[in-house]
């Protein structure tokens, strides 16, 4: 005999079902209904646990990322002791027989190696009156935390060139500002830029872009903004995997370090291809491209570069605070390097600028740059102190060797020859990770076959910061629940006591 076993769904009811088609499918409709209640509560589960692991990791991605968005402008504090200084600086001496040149600047800030290459190679030829120009004339920062005294202010300069317009105007990335400081920007590029030769590097063709500069032409700009500029720009052709485009009158550059060979064809164009070559020798820059401009290999945003900038970004709260040491006569080239590898897409340390004295600094080209702080008490306040320049280790400043005395590491940045990237790049491999150092190179736009980097591997230290967290979220949740189910059992024990 055969025996058949209903499950309990089944046999529920099954009784009162046989004959009645209606009520056989109530109960069906009760049957689905159950099981779809129950993969509802198993998928809410799912997704509580989900939560409970991501909400953790979310909320330190989101403060670090806040910090880091901060950290990359931090407005300079203005006192009696910097408008002193910014009355010091007297801007160089105008040749009218010179083609001017200008950088500009906005209120907020620029990006420092777009607006610094850009000045050193220009200068180096000796070809051109150079100044850096803003909105307004006071102590403005660059990426990473160097306050830059602009030259002149744009009313200076256009009372110095008696109302024309530069020869040669350069426009860098520019931080988010509020919108009447861009458009003050904009404005006066429109008015008074848009007459001479422009050259905008990496995202400074957005400024260029939005102020109509650049409707109807070929441009580029880095590639990891293009997507967004396509978007936002369709007016304009732009154009992926090379370093600059000439478009005539306007010349744009791809991300960065492309600036070296943008800020060439200028010189190239107006001061003839042996002084463009003469200053690649110049500034070291090893990749010129003699009349055209150089391909780029196709860049694009990977797995690892996202988890790579997700951790740096948003898990290395203990990264180092690094003091950059200036001194009179430092490249421009040598001060990008020292802040820019560190604060462009990477958060690897803090740097902060520092003299011995608390005074501000002339540059090897005449540019004035103000410290945010001095070397008193520096062991208590910096894990490491960089020192760039070419002629630094030779110097021994004894305000750098009482530091180092005092325990703190000492790295002179260029003490070889070379150009001024490559050993802040051994070091940043050296001293982090080769993967941070490499996905930095790739958003410098700077070739790393032939550094030789070596260091730590991935970051595994760094990658478990989130799991752990999350893990610690669920802990959390889950510690909670149980609290949560005790005391109602509690409750429902008194209750029917």
């Amino acid at each position: 005999m055969t025996y058949i076993e209903l499950d309990h769904d089944t046999h529920e009811g099954g009784a009162d079902t046989i004959g009645d088609p209606a009520a056989a499918g109530r109960h069906h409709n009760a049957v689905t209904h159950g099981g779809g209640r129950r993969a509802g509560r198993r998928l809410g589960r799912g997704l509580a646990v989900l939560l409970a692991f991501l909400l953790v990791p979310g909320v330190v991605y989101a403060a670090g990322s806040l910090a880091y968005e901060r950290s990359q402008y931090g407005r300079p504090e203005l006192t009696a002791s910097t408008a002193a200084a910014v009355k010091a600086a007297t801007p160089p001496a105008h040749d009218p027989g010179k083609p001017t040149a200008v950088v500009v600047l906005g209120n907020a800030g620029a990006n420092i190696t777009d607006a610094l290459v850009s000045y050193e190679v220009l200068a180096t030829t000796e070809a051109f009156n150079l100044y850096t120009v803003a909105p307004e004339r006071r102590p403005l920062p660059l990426l990473g935390g160097l306050d830059l005294v602009p030259d002149l202010s744009f009313a200076q300069l256009e009372q110095r060139l008696g109302g024309a317009a530069p020869d040669v105007t350069v426009v860098p990335a520019m931080p988010d500002s509020d919108e009447a400081d861009y458009a003050m920007v904009t404005s006066w590029l429109r008015d008074t830029a848009s007459d001479g030769l422009l050259l905008t590097v990496c995202a400074g063709a957005r400024v260029a872009a939005e102020a109509g500069l650049l409707d109807g032409r070929a441009a580029t700009s880095h590639w990891y903004r293009l997507s967004g500029l396509e978007r936002d720009h369709p007016e304009v052709d732009w154009r992926h995997g090379i370093r600059y485009v000439d478009d005539g009158d306007v010349i744009t550059t791809g991300g960065l370090l492309s600036a070296v060979d943008g800020s060439l064809r200028v010189v190239e164009r107006l001061a003839g291809a042996d002084a463009a070559a003469e200053a690649a020798r110049a500034v070291g820059w090893r990749y010129y491209s003699r009349g055209t401009a150089a391909p780029l290999p196709p860049s694009e945003l990977t797995l690892t570069d996202a988890v790579l900038h997700t951790l740096n970004i948003g898990f290395r709260w203990d990264a180092p605070t690094m003091g950059v040491v200036l001194d009179d006569g430092v490249g421009e080239l040598e001060l990008a390097a020292a802040f820019d590898l560190y604060a462009e897409h990477s958060l690897a340390a803090r740097t902060v600028a520092v003299t011995p004295d608390g005074g501000g600094i002339r540059s090897r080209h005449g540019l004035t740059f103000l410290p945010r702080t001095d070397l008193a008490n520096a062991s208590d306040r910096f894990d490491r102190l960089l020192v760039p320049g070419a002629d630094a280790a030779a110097k021994h400043s004894p305000g750098v060797d009482a530091v180092r005395r005092a325990g703190v590491p000492v790295e002179y940045l260029q003490e070889r020859p070379g150009f001024a990237f490559d050993v802040a790049l051994r070091e940043m491999a050296r001293t982090m990770d080769v993967p941070t150092a490499r996905w930095t190179a790739k958003i410098m736009e700077y070739p790393t076959a032939e550094l030789g980097l070596s260091g730590p591997g991935w970051p595994w230290a760094l990658a478990l910061r989130p799991l752990l967290l999350g893990l610690g979220g669920l802990t959390v949740a889950f510690g909670a629940a149980w609290l949560v189910r005790r005391t109602r059992t509690r409750r429902s024990g008194d209750l029917s006591g």
